[in-house]
Order: structure tokens, then sequence, then C-alpha cells
């Protein structure tokens, strides 16, 4: 179970990689530990700025399984080919939602069909 008012109180930070300051992927590395679920590497230093991200994201690639959104899953968003943005797969009240950290409104909890409706591709890895 997880505890969305913990998250809830998350202020978004680009690098932010120790609750309560997160981004996007400090947030995917915080659910999947209170889930129990194996860490993947914090990549810290990893911005979104440039295109360190996309190819930290496209060397860790091989590591992860694409899979249909479920509690754990990573939303990984892609923009021209290139993953800019990760949000977390979470249940909640017995629906599957997807929370995700950005700089307007901190953390958001959204079902998956909105979630995936603001991007034009999403996929879901474990």
């Amino acid at each position: 179970m997880i505890n969305l008012d913990k998250y809830l109180s998350v202020t978004w930070q680009m690098g932010g990689r120790a609750y309560p300051v997160l981004d996007c992927y400090g947030l995917v590395h915080e659910v999947r530990r209170d889930l129990g679920l194996p860490e993947w590497p914090l990549f810290e230093g990893i911005l979104k700025e440039g295109d360190a991200m996309g190819r930290a994201c496209s060397d860790f690639q091989c590591n992860v399984k694409p899979c249909q959104p479920r509690q754990g899953a990573v939303a990984a968003v892609y923009t021209a080919g290139m993953v800019s943005h990760l949000g977390i797969v979470v249940e909640v009240a017995g629906q599957l939602q997807v929370m995700e950290s950005n700089p307007k409104k901190n953390v958001t909890v959204l079902p998956v069909n909105r979630f995936e409706r603001q991007y034009v591709k999403v996929e879901y890895y474990q």
C-alpha cells in the first residue's frame, strides 16, 4: 500500500534524488523502494537538460522489460525517440494511477489513461 500523503508533500527540483526533494526519476526511485521493488540505479547528477538523461535511459533499457501498466511499473514518456520524463504506476483505491513529479505541480497522481493522453508516446517497464 502506497502512502500518498508522503508523496503529495514532495517538492520538485531538477536532479532531486533525496526525499522530500525529488524530480521525476527521484520519485520513481523512492516509490519503488517503498513498494519493496528492486532498486534501479540512482543516476546521480543526470538531468533532463542536454541528452544525458536520454543516454542513461537508453543504456539502462537492456536491464528492464516492457510490460502493461501495473503497480510499480515505470511509465517512460518519449519525445523524439528519447525518454524525456518518467512516472510510476501505483494502485489507489483499486485503480491504477500514474504518479509523476514536475516543476509546475510538484507531484500529481492521474488515472493511467489521463496520464497517457498528456503525451504522444508512453511505454511501461518493470
